[in-house]
């Protein structure tokens, strides 16, 4: 079963906008005003993530509630690295991983690449510190896979560890003094 949707808060909706239309390719489809318990207001955003369900962002504007200054990165304000919590998205192949790939870069945005065998990821950071990610899974898992992932879930004390990720590090095109974005 697919989810529905993935809310999460923002302090800079305008970036957070520009990011997930322009960057990541979705359509705001929706967008509801509601009054928080405090006496303010909020916006729920909600973004078309193309066949993955939806994402959507609120924007509050509640001081009796809601600081000012809080942490949206949903890793980093748990005191996490910004890898352990992230969103990632199907690219539904290498096709259009490459794509997606292509318009990161075009965006003027570097990223990293990871071929971790079974399927292979690109990595940005959305405008709150998320991790995002898309995702292409380059081969079907077997049963000797399922075998596997119960083994390493049962076992006891440290399991066998997997060598660190070869990363490619992509950097966007500089682009000529005077040149158009």
């Amino acid at each position: 079963m697919s989810f529905h949707h993935i809310a999460l808060a923002t302090r800079d909706i305008e970036a957070t906008h520009a990011f997930y239309t322009d960057v990541m390719g979705f359509d705001l489809v929706k967008v509801d005003a509601v009054p928080t318990d405090g006496g303010g207001w909020a916006r729920h955003l909600f973004y078309d993530t193309h066949g993955q369900g939806l994402i959507a962002f609120w924007d509050i504007h509640d001081d009796a509630h809601v600081p000012a200054d809080f942490e949206p990165s949903i890793s980093r304000g748990l005191g996490l690295p910004a890898w352990t919590n992230h969103l990632a998205f199907d690219a539904v192949d290498l096709d259009g991983l490459a794509e997606h790939k292509r318009r990161w870069l075009a965006a003027g945005h570097g990223l990293a690449e990871i071929d971790h065998g079974w399927c292979t990821s690109i990595y940005i950071e959305d405008p709150n510190g998320i991790m995002v990610e898309f995702c292409a899974t380059t081969r079907p898992f077997t049963i000797a896979d399922r075998d596997e992932a119960v083994r390493k879930l049962d076992a006891t004390g440290r399991p066998d560890l997997l060598p660190p990720p070869d990363v490619t590090i992509h950097e966007p095109a500089k682009r000529e003094a005077g040149a158009p974005a």
